[in-house]
This record gives C-alpha cells, structure tokens and sequence, in this order.
C-alpha cells in the first residue's frame, strides 16, 4: 500500500437554475451537502460545467456567495473569474476576495486570443492582481479557448509575474507536459487534472488532484478507483476507471457533459433546471433514455 498517495478531488459544480432560466442559489445548499457528504475537497465554480461565461457579472456574484457559506478547511471554494474582460474579471475576482473564496482562477479569453504565452500571462497578471491574498490557478482548457500554448514556458513566465500564482487547472490530455509541469521547480505547482475519463493517467505521470464535472453524480464510483490506486492495486484501479468511463461516454450521446450532466443531479435529488442557450435541454423521452441507459451501466446502484 501507497501510504503517501492523497488525492484531492474537486467537483465542477453545475449553476442550477429555475424554468425561467434564472439562477436559482435556493439550490445550491442541498448540493453542497451532497458533495460534502461524498467526501469532495472542494468546488471549482462558474466554470465551463457552470456555464460561467454564460452569466452576468453579478448573477456570478451570487453564486460565488452562496457557494462560500459552505467553505471550511475540507471544502475549499475556487472561482473561476474568467470573462473576456480583464476589468470584469477583476470585478469578480475583488469579489472573490472580499467574501473569503480560497482562490481565484481564469482560463485564457475566448475573444482576441493572445498569440504568446508572455501576452497570455499578462492578461492574467491583471486578474489575479485582483485578488492579491489568495492563490490564483489559471485554467488551461485549449478545447474551449483555442489557447494551444506551453504551459511549461506559461510557468515560467508566470513565477515572475504573478507573485499569487499557484497552479493550473490542465484540461488536457497531454501527459508528458503534465508530467513536466508537475515536476517543475521541484514539484512547487499544484496541477489538477481536468478531464475525468483520464484520470488514472494523471494519477500515473504524478498528478494526484483534479477537477472535473463528473464527481458531482459518480464521485462515490471514483472514490473505489482512488482506494485500488492508493492500495497498489493499478489494474483493479484501470478497471474502475473503465467503468466510469462507460458513463462518461453516454453523457455525449446524450448532449454532453453539461446538459446529461445537470439530467442525472435531478436523477439523485439536487434539481440543477435547465441549462442557458446556447446549451439545449433534454427531453422527457431523451432523459428517460439515459436513465435506462445509466441503469444497464450499473450506475445507480454504484451509487446507492
């Protein structure tokens, strides 16, 4: 047994709202007490799962608020404060501060993409400068942003210009930059794993945290995964991870992570709503679909 191996995982929560396609924060209590209750360390909130560039400023404000009243020393709240503005992402990421968020975090702008790392780490000096006392993470997603830079070289930049920079989100499936990145300056940067159906890979290039969408619903299905790979037993580990992965692959069958996403929290109790255009929504035959189809995976009784 692997004494040492500690994973600390973060959930990507979804922004729940109401029919009306407002937001509904009357949600989010019932939400935090169920990821607490499955052993997570913490949220990772108005992000890609949150669809964070899909809110206003201050509908972010209010989610980041409710969100904060459950933080304690097991349950860290990180807020995403990207936007395409520098001013309005420093907006949020003063906010962040002000209420007690243990970190802030931006992926890099969607809008007038930077074309080298040393503009993309100026783009976030400027928001994490924002929020100066606490960490900042910049979040690299190139799927979403388009932004396809060495993170190795974003470090390098970044330690000298960012005095709170402290890690990055990698939501990539590059390993051997992973591996890089994780053993930089003497492992000094926290990297978190950000895609779910690999993170038996991250777990194997040194990489033992993570954020992702998927342990909101299936992080009990995990936690076996976490336990076989502490214990030394990696096969049994890869086995668990496969499982998980048979869901992971019904959720782009069904509209992808975000939208099947927020069906099966309504499936376990926490009513997320719809998602906002330009997302879709499920309908009743389509999320009777992936219930069955959840069902012939095994997940709900993994689950119970």
């Amino acid at each position: 047994m692997n004494h040492d191996f500690v994973s600390n995982i973060i959930a990507a929560p979804f922004t729940p709202m109401n029919e009306m396609g407002a937001i509904k924060p009357s949600s989010i209590p019932d939400y935090a007490k169920k990821l607490k209750k499955d052993g997570l360390a913490g949220v990772f909130i108005c992000g890609t799962t949150g669809e964070g560039m899909s809110l206003t400023v201050a509908e972010r404000k209010i989610v980041a608020e409710e969100w904060i009243k459950f933080q304690d020393t097991d349950f860290k709240v990180i807020v995403h404060v990207g936007t395409t503005s520098v001013k309005q992402s420093q907006e949020l990421g003063q906010h962040a501060q002000k209420i007690g968020a243990y970190a802030t975090s931006t992926m890099g702008p969607l809008f007038l993409k930077p074309n080298s790392v040393n503009l993309l780490v100026d783009f976030c000096a400027e928001i994490a400068a924002a929020a100066p006392n606490i960490p900042f993470f910049y979040y690299h997603i190139p799927l979403i942003s388009g932004i396809e830079l060495s993170m190795v070289d974003y470090i390098d930049a970044a330690k000298s210009k960012i005095p709170n920079f402290s890690g990055i989100k990698y939501t990539h499936d590059n390993f051997d930059e992973m591996k890089k990145l994780k053993e930089k300056d003497g492992g000094k940067w926290e990297i978190f794993n950000g895609f779910d159906e690999h993170l038996i890979d991250a777990f194997s290039v040194g990489v033992n945290n993570a954020v992702g969408s998927t342990y909101n619903y299936i992080y009990p299905m995990f936690k076996s995964m976490i336990n076989e790979y502490g214990a030394g037993n990696i096969d049994e580990a890869r086995e668990h991870q496969i499982k998980n992965n048979e869901i992971i692959s019904a959720l782009f069958d069904f509209g992808g992570p975000q939208i099947a996403g927020k069906a099966i929290m309504k499936m376990l109790g926490v009513d997320c709503g719809p998602c906002r255009l330009p997302l879709s929504n499920l309908s009743e035959d389509s999320i009777s679909n992936l219930s069955k189809k959840l069902k012939e995976i095994g997940f709900f009784e993994l689950n119970s």
